[in-house]
């Protein structure tokens, strides 16, 4: 119970220094090459065995962590902007309601039972995404209102399935420490690009708050692995409630240090993401 725990904190704070990231005008790719390297960084201290190059690459999880690892970048990014331009309640639903995916997966590799139950469970979540992604619109363009969400939706979900369903038991911080080297490699070029051909150079105030990320997201990503483990939680159980915690944190910070306005359609819809989490879970 104490990794669950942990892994909702880590995650939930997250969401805070992504909503700091847009207050403070931090670069929010530069951070996050920060927060990779750090993250990497902070995988390769806690290994307590011999590291090989050699052994990671002809590793059986070497191959997921490259694709991971692309994925990683892409979605961080993506999951800013939308804490960003809709708000911490928004960007955090979206991406915890993607507990969806690793059921669906869970239905069909490792034949979960399915019911009535669980497919209205499935198809609330996909209103409650619509829903808490919905703005005023002198807040905030409706596409971009709706597009950001529904990319951190799936994005969310494939990285959540794919981490649980490769990483090794015995190997975590090594297999954790490889995907975000590969993700911190990917924004380095990035970077690159930006510098040489964008004339964007690096702003030394994007180094605190992207270590303290990669503390923070290498802690979530650890944690939630090492609950995934602990003998008597089914994945699918672990995986609701992590997100459902993280959803419901997120909202009330969002409402009591960023006073973040909420419509009734974004209660509503925040009101039937936990009913459909509960649907799920309870199947």
């Amino acid at each position: 119970m104490i990794y669950l725990i942990f892994s909702i904190a880590s995650s939930t704070l997250i969401f805070i220094l992504f909503k700091l990231f847009g207050k403070y005008n931090i670069n929010t790719l530069q951070a996050i090459v920060v927060n990779y390297l750090t993250a990497s960084t902070c995988g390769i201290l806690l290994y307590d065995k011999d590291i090989s190059i050699k052994a990671i690459f002809e590793a059986n999880w070497f191959v997921a962590a490259i694709g991971l690892g692309f994925l990683f970048i892409a979605i961080f990014n993506v999951m800013a902007l939308t804490a960003q331009r809709n708000g911490l309640s928004v960007a955090s639903v979206a991406s915890k309601m993607s507990v969806i995916v690793p059921v669906i997966f869970g239905v069909y590799i490792y034949n979960e039972s399915i019911g009535l139950q669980k497919i209205v469970g499935i198809l609330l979540a996909l209103i409650a995404v619509y829903l808490t992604s919905i703005k005023p619109k002198k807040d905030t363009v409706l596409t971009k209102s709706i597009y950001l969400p529904v990319i951190l939706f799936f994005g969310s979900g494939v990285i959540d399935t794919s981490i649980n369903h490769f990483a090794p038991d015995d190997d975590i911080p090594l297999f954790s420490a490889t995907i975000f080297a590969i993700a911190g490699l990917i924004g380095f070029a990035i970077l690159g690009y930006k510098s040489t051909i964008q004339k964007n150079h690096f702003k030394a105030k994007s180094i605190p708050l992207g270590v303290i990320l990669g503390i923070v997201n290498y802690c979530s990503i650890y944690f939630l692995l090492k609950a995934l483990r602990v003998d008597g939680f089914e994945s699918s159980s672990l995986f609701t409630i992590n997100n459902v915690a993280i959803v419901a944190c997120s909202t009330l910070i969002g409402l009591l240090l960023f006073k973040e306005k909420i419509s009734t359609k974004n209660w509503i819809g925040i009101s039937i993401a936990i009913i459909s989490i509960i649907l799920v879970t309870l199947t």
